[in-house]
């Protein structure tokens, strides 16, 4: 099926548009910009640098998407924003390439939305089916896991890494990471407990959320420190693979600090 574009539109020369692609009135697509079969560009949407979106993309008006990353340092080096198949984003969205403090990419998974006016800055890297509530403000250089939820006016640090399925609340402050599963409230954000909603809309069997339940209170019992801790799991809990995974995520962090609970310690 052929693509259907307003007139009042500009497509540059060199632009890639898939099949069956509707772009309304007054958008503008540059000439590096590719766009995947089935997706709807609402009107007065702007995409341009080296961005790839992928299928069945609904990108809704106003949203800026490629656009040079807000980073100072930035000097018009060669990066790339990409989106992958059936995101939803909303009006007023922002989203930036990379820049060569990193690895000059922005990677967006599949199946993610994103309401209104959320921003994605430089370098992040974002998991599958994550979910960005309005105005959720996600600074440069940050990871985000598979399906995580940001409550509306969020604010989250560069370089903080959020594991899978984790559960941030509206207008928490994040300044640390936060663990796989875990729910982060306030400014400054601490844990306020696990995703147990998410670990039931996943199916994860009881004796599993028992056995992370367990881990969560060993991890932060404030007895040892966490990297103490983590050592000291009874290896049948860390044989669990969500408790497994939370283990991971902290080894893998080394010295970076974590999201603890307000009553315990800081790592």
């Amino acid at each position: 099926m052929s693509s259907n574009y307003h007139a009042s539109s500009v497509i540059e020369d060199g632009a890639q548009i898939g099949s069956d692609v509707e772009i309304g009135p007054f958008c503008h697509i540059g000439p590096e910009v590719k766009i995947g079969d089935g997706s709807h560009i609402h009107s007065h949407v702007a995409i341009t640098g080296n961005t790839s979106i992928g299928k069945r993309a609904r990108i809704f008006p106003f949203a800026s998407i490629g656009h040079e990353p807000q980073d100072l340092k930035y000097k018009g080096e060669s990066n790339s924003l990409s989106i992958g198949d059936d995101c939803l984003i909303r009006e007023g969205v922002t989203m930036n390439p990379g820049t060569v403090g990193d690895d000059s990419r922005t990677v967006i998974g599949n199946s993610c939305v994103f309401l209104a006016y959320a921003h994605v800055a430089h370098d992040c890297k974002i998991g599958n089916q994550v979910i960005f509530s309005n105005a959720v403000m996600l600074a440069g250089h940050c990871k985000v896991g598979d399906q995580v939820i940001i409550g509306g006016g969020a604010g989250v640090h560069q370089f903080c890494r959020i594991g899978n399925n984790a559960f941030i609340g509206g207008l928490a402050g994040v300044e640390n990471d936060i663990i796989p599963f875990g729910m982060a409230l306030g400014n400054r954000a601490y844990l306020g407990g696990l995703n147990l909603v998410g670990m039931k809309r996943l199916g994860v069997e009881r004796e599993s959320i028992h056995k992370v339940r367990k881990a969560y209170r060993d991890l932060f019992s404030a007895e040892m420190t966490i990297a103490e801790s983590v050592e000291a799991i009874d290896p049948e809990i860390a044989g669990d693979p969500i408790v497994a995974s939370i283990l991971k995520f902290i080894r893998d962090g080394e010295d970076r600090a974590l999201c603890t609970p307000r009553i315990g310690r800081e790592s």
